[in-house]
Order: C-alpha cells, then structure tokens, then sequence
C-alpha cells in the first residue's frame, strides 16, 4: 500500500511555470513506477508524464513533450513535474500515480495500469 498527496497546483498566466509535488508514503518508493494524469471538466483523464522505478526511462504525452519534466527523488519518496510554457489547455486536475508491478511501455500510458492515485491537485492557466 502506498499513499499519495500531490501539491504545487494553482493559478498561472499563459506561458508561465508551476512544479507539481507529489509525496509518498507507505512501502519503499523507490519500487515504483510513477506517473502523472489529468482530467478537464467533461474529459476523460488522461496521461501526462510516466517514470521508471529506477528513473531511467521516461515517457510523456507528445502535447507536453519539450514543456514538461518528470522527476523523482527517491530520497525524499518524492516525485516531481515541472511545467514550463504553460498553455491554458493545460488547465485540469493532475494526479500523481503509482504501480509496484513492473509493465510493458505500452501500459505506462494507460490510467487503469495503476493501482495507487493522489487525490489530485488543480492547475488552472488562465489566457
């Protein structure tokens, strides 16, 4: 079991930054693959930005591909995305997730590959 708390959302102008925090607790973080989704009112969730346990390998949504940067610090069971240039589509809830299990690249992109999720912070860019 793992518990997640994301932070770091908020209310920003077009073309400016924000670093989204994401805080586990629970078993050792750094078995974990993580990754970050979001959701806009009326959408379906959708992925962002994924990391290897080891962090080795990262994967990202190509509309963000170039803005955003996913990070982890095992030190402090911690991981983080860094959003540059933002855009006012990027407003929507982002959520942090974890899975222990090891999967194919494939399913880094898929939300239901997850087992553990955040309650979700919210980013608003404003135009």
């Amino acid at each position: 079991q793992v518990q997640l708390v994301e932070s770091g959302g908020g209310l920003v102008q077009a073309g400016g930054s924000l670093r989204l925090s994401c805080a586990a607790s629970g078993r050792t973080f750094s078995n974990y693959i993580m990754a970050w989704f979001r959701q806009a009112p009326g959408k379906e969730r959708e992925f962002v930005a994924a990391l290897s346990s080891s962090g080795g390998r990262t994967y990202y949504a190509d509309s963000v591909k170039g803005r955003f940067t996913i990070a982890r610090d095992n030190a402090k069971n911690t991981v983080y995305l860094q959003m540059n240039s933002l855009k006012p589509e990027d407003t929507a809830g982002y959520y942090c997730a974890a899975e222990f299990r090891n999967f194919d690249v494939g399913s880094y992109y898929q939300w239901d590959a997850y087992d553990y999720w955040g309650q979700g912070t919210q980013v608003t860019v404003s135009s």
